[in-house]
Order: C-alpha cells, then sequence, then structure tokens
C-alpha cells in the first residue's frame, strides 16, 4: 500500500514538475518571437515563467533528494567510524525534517501575508506564488519520509533504479 503511494506521488510530482516546464517552455518561446517577431514581449509571459521556474525548483528538490543530486559535504561523515555514520545520518535527516517543517509553517504565513497584495503584470495574489514554499517543503519532507532508510543508508542507485523499474513495469503491462 505504502509502495503504491509513493510510486503515484513520484508520478504525480513527475508530471507537475513536466507540465510546468511545458508551459514556462511555451511561454518564453512565443514572448521570444513577440519580441523578435513583432517588436512586442508579453509581461505576463515572464513573470509567470518566473513563478513556474520558482515552482519547479521547490516541487523538484525531493526528486533530486532521493536520487543523492543535492550537493554535499560527505568528507566528515565519511571519517567517522562505520558505526556512527548511520546515527549521524538520522540525526541529519530528522535536522532536515525539522528545517522543511517550519519552512512549510513560515511558507504558509508568507502566503497568507500575501494573499492582499497582488502581482505586477498578472494582477494575481502573491500568495499563489508564495505557495510554492511551504507545497514544496511538505513534499520533500513526504520524500524524505518515504525513501527515509534508503536515504540514511546513502543507497541512491536503489531508489532511482526502483524508479526506473516503475516505468518499465507500466509499459510491460
Amino acid at each position: 500500500m505504502l509502495e503504491k503511494f509513493d510510486r503515484f506521488f513520484v508520478r504525480a510530482n513527475q508530471t507537475l514538475i513536466g507540465v510546468m516546464m511545458l508551459v514556462m517552455f511555451i511561454l518564453v518561446f512565443i514572448n521570444v518571437l513577440g519580441r523578435y517577431g513583432i517588436g512586442k514581449s508579453w509581461a505576463a509571459a515572464e513573470e509567470i515563467s518566473t513563478f513556474l521556474m520558482i515552482w519547479v525548483t521547490y516541487l523538484g528538490a525531493g526528486l533530486a533528494l532521493r536520487e543523492g543530486r543535492h550537493a554535499a559535504i560527505d568528507m566528515f561523515q565519511d571519517k567517522l567510524p562505520v558505526g556512527l555514520r548511520r546515527p549521524l545520518r538520522v540525526l541529519l535527516g530528522v535536522v532536515i525534517l525539522a528545517f522543511f517543517g517550519a519552512l512549510a509553517w513560515l511558507g504558509v504565513r508568507m502566503s497568507i501575508f500575501g494573499w492582499s497584495q497582488e502581482t505586477i503584470a498578472t494582477q494575481m495574489p502573491t500568495g499563489i506564488p508564495y505557495l510554492a514554499i511551504p507545497l514544496g517543503a511538505i513534499m520533500f519532507c513526504m520524500h524524505l519520509v518515504l525513501t527515509f532508510r534508503e536515504w540514511v543508508d546513502r543507497r541512491w542507485e536503489e531508489i532511482a533504479m526502483g524508479e526506473a523499474d516503475i516505468g518499465l513495469e507500466e509499459k510491460i503491462a
């Protein structure tokens, strides 16, 4: 059951990011054609593209975590005796969860605060782009919780291969 949810969660996250990147590409492409073709650009396209880039970054952070793609300095933990490495990683995981929990809480507060203000080009509430922070933080926490054991053991390849197998299983079925 949890494995099925994990697969759905990863697929939904990947699909959402893919759609956002596609929309961002289309908006930028149309804006470039307009700017150089007819000498006019669409300010809303720039603003929406910027917001989408921020959303993609926050929502993609959890997927990057699953594959060990975040910058890290492992030298200290690699120098520790093998018996201390795992407890250190557990502690780091708890600290990361606490940090992203606080980020989610503060992001919600920031979104609420920004809801009464409007963006310049699209006139939408600034709380909407700000929602990327708490939603991205919550999704990051979910990715970490769902792969905590593998993350602690630094088994990135197993996680990545498991997700690759998901696509293979769907093609076979």
